[in-house]
């Protein structure tokens, strides 16, 4: 297999990663006002603040270390791929500008949330939370339909379209299929890490949730599929389909665990698909096929390649253990019980670690 085949490889495992990973994040995030009310269980009052914080306690010890996902992604593109990184970051400037500013309000909520004890305050940090989780949900759909169907690049190598060029309908509709199956995603995992009502609403809101992403995702998945798909990519995308589709019956049966399992190897494969699909390209130009970026005239050298390959071979494993480890380690529910009313405590990086003593 050639160096580029096993580099291209290696950066859709990289995207698989950090969909399925940092997609529960933006999920839980966008989730905040929805699940994040008051509500009385039984005789021990559930305020809205002790919700919140149940949901940003369960992706405490995550939430960043998910965010590696992509700049591991971004790096190896500009290593690997330096002219798709280059026609990539200047051609879709705009949008990947406004998911850098949302993953900093998102970040600097989530760190700062419990610095001030003020209501005012928490309010303003998890509106940044909201926001910061929904561009990047929203706009990440955009861009990957857009990158498998095609941009207007020149002989160049050079974009020469415009921001308004990016947001057709099909690229409207990708960017509303992830932000969907990310809310999915996210509601799952609040139900598979909480206990009390909290868990039971989250469920029963995933189920109205994935009802609405499985509609979106079967019509954008076949619009790509149709228009550049593959008998593997539509093999694929398939199991994705039928992966969400099993993954929303056992939530129906209360079983979060393989519902989430669902919703993981949904996104997982649906990601896939779309790299098997753009395969061998990785930026077709919708001006003239011969115009595309491949995997062989975007790569960097094969001395470089082959450098890259040492160094992946000794990080990735590392990488891959370091995430299981971490998900093992706080593994367990966070319990609303264990949190306490009317004093609040530390920011979320804090009551992430705590989570892990709660457990």
């Amino acid at each position: 297999m050639e160096l580029t085949t096993i580099w291209f490889i290696l950066i859709a495992v990289l995207w698989v990663g950090y969909f399925c990973l940092e997609g529960f994040d933006y999920g839980v995030g966008m989730l905040l006002p929805v699940l994040g009310r008051d509500e009385t269980e039984g005789e021990a009052p559930h305020t809205g603040e002790t919700r919140k914080r149940q949901m940003l306690s369960a992706i405490g010890p995550f939430w960043d270390g998910n965010e590696v996902w992509l700049l591991t992604a971004g790096g190896a593109i500009f290593a690997a791929f330096p002219h798709w990184y280059a026609t990539l970051f200047s051609g879709f400037y705009l949008p990947l500008l406004l998911i850098l500013v949302g993953l900093i309000l998102r970040g600097v909520g989530l760190e700062y949330r419990g610095k001030v004890d003020s209501p005012a305050w928490r309010a303003r940090m998890d509106a940044m939370v909201v926001v910061g989780s929904f561009v990047p949900a929203l706009l990440w759909g955009v861009a990957f339909t857009n990158i498998v169907l095609g941009v207007p690049i020149d002989a160049d190598m050079e974009y020469v379209g415009g921001f308004w060029n990016l947001l057709g309908p099909v690229a409207l509709l990708g960017g509303l299929t992830t932000l969907t199956l990310f809310l999915t995603h996210g509601a799952l995992f609040v139900a598979l890490k909480t206990d009390g009502r909290l868990r039971h609403d989250a469920r029963a809101l995933a189920l109205r949730l994935g009802a609405a992403s499985a509609v979106l995702a079967v019509l954008w998945l076949g619009i790509l599929h149709v228009r550049t798909g593959t008998t593997a990519s539509w093999l694929v995308a398939g199991v994705a389909a039928a992966g969400l589709v099993g993954g929303l019956l056992a939530a129906a049966r209360g079983r979060e665990g393989w519902a989430f399992t669902g919703t993981f190897v949904a996104i997982a494969l649906a990601t896939t698909s779309l790299f098997l699909a753009l395969f061998p390209d990785v930026m077709p130009s919708s001006l003239d096929p011969a115009w595309s970026l491949t995997a062989e005239n975007a790569s960097s050298s094969q001395k470089t390649l082959g450098i890259m390959t040492v160094v992946a071979l000794v990080f990735t494993p590392v990488m891959l253990l370091y995430t299981a480890w971490s998900y093992w380690a706080f593994r367990k529910r966070v319990s609303g019980h264990h949190i306490p009313t009317g004093v609040h405590h530390a920011a979320v990086v804090d009551g992430g670690e705590r989570a892990g003593a709660d457990r």
